[in-house]
């Protein structure tokens, strides 16, 4: 027994099954991002004047893995084209350059993350505020390569002309003076819990697309031969749920990295 309108569209709705199913997904992947951009909004909207983080983020480097995602939707709808046009070979090659992309924009959001783990705040029981890359740590001290003031709102606002001017130096704090101390970790304050939830559900969903780009490129791809238009299904609802990964990102970036 064959299943209906695995290939061709069913007539109530003008989609094959497939199709349907990953738009009613789709739809609730807008509710889950929705819901994590609203309560960025309001928690923004709520946090006290001068202390919500600006310019804590690359810009250069969101703006290249801008750019990969991108690419990597142009990419994988041309492997979508050539299968068809009937060209299986132009499809190997195109979702393998889809998968280059993916694996790169993991690459680059992994060095970011490393770089957040390594980097550390730390308030000081004489009121003094240091931020910097950790050197080293014992028991006894800890050394960062950083700035330090007085003025929280100065290490907040790294666009103003106050934090610009600090010297970025190795700085020592000996650990009795330690009155809080955390790296640039989900726990440091709100913005950084919501960096982490957004960008990290976000490279799931493109974990996810990988494995499924992977399949489709290497194992997956022997039923081209048995049933091509299925095959070829199978490629677009991929390609779909690939180009909803890069729209959220499109939202993401603005976001967490230019406001």
């Amino acid at each position: 027994m064959q299943i209906p309108y695995t290939t061709e569209p069913r007539p109530d709705t003008g989609l094959y099954n497939a199709k349907v199913g990953l738009w009613l997904f789709l739809a609730s992947e807008v509710m889950l991002f929705g819901g994590m951009f609203s309560a960025y909004v309001l928690l923004r909207v709520g946090a006290p004047e001068g202390l919500w983080p600006r310019g804590w983020l690359s810009v250069p480097l969101g703006t290249l893995n801008t750019m990969v995602l991108i690419a990597s939707s142009i990419s994988a709808t041309m492997a979508w084209a050539a299968l068809k046009l009937n060209q299986f070979p132009r499809y190997k090659l195109y979702h393998g350059i889809t998968l280059l992309l993916a694996v790169l924009f993991l690459g680059v959001k992994a060095f970011e993350y490393s770089d957040k783990l390594s980097h550390y705040w730390i308030e000081t029981k004489s009121g003094q505020f240091v931020d910097g890359h950790l050197v080293s740590r014992t028991a006894d001290k800890v050394v960062v390569h950083g700035v330090q003031t007085d003025n929280r709102a100065v290490l907040f606002d790294r666009t103003r002309k106050e934090y610009q001017q600090l010297p970025h130096t190795e700085i020592t704090v000996a650990a009795s003076d330690i009155q809080r101390i955390s790296n640039y970790a989900p726990k440091l304050n709100t913005w950084m819990g919501l960096y982490w939830a957004i960008t990290g559900l976000h490279a799931l969903h493109l974990i996810g697309g990988i494995l499924v780009f992977g399949y489709l490129w290497g194992p997956g791809s022997g039923m081209w031969k048995r049933d091509p238009a299925r095959f070829t299904n199978r490629v677009e609802i991929a390609g779909l749920y690939w180009h909803f990964v890069d729209l959220v990102w499109v939202f993401v970036f603005p976001v967490l990295y230019l406001f």
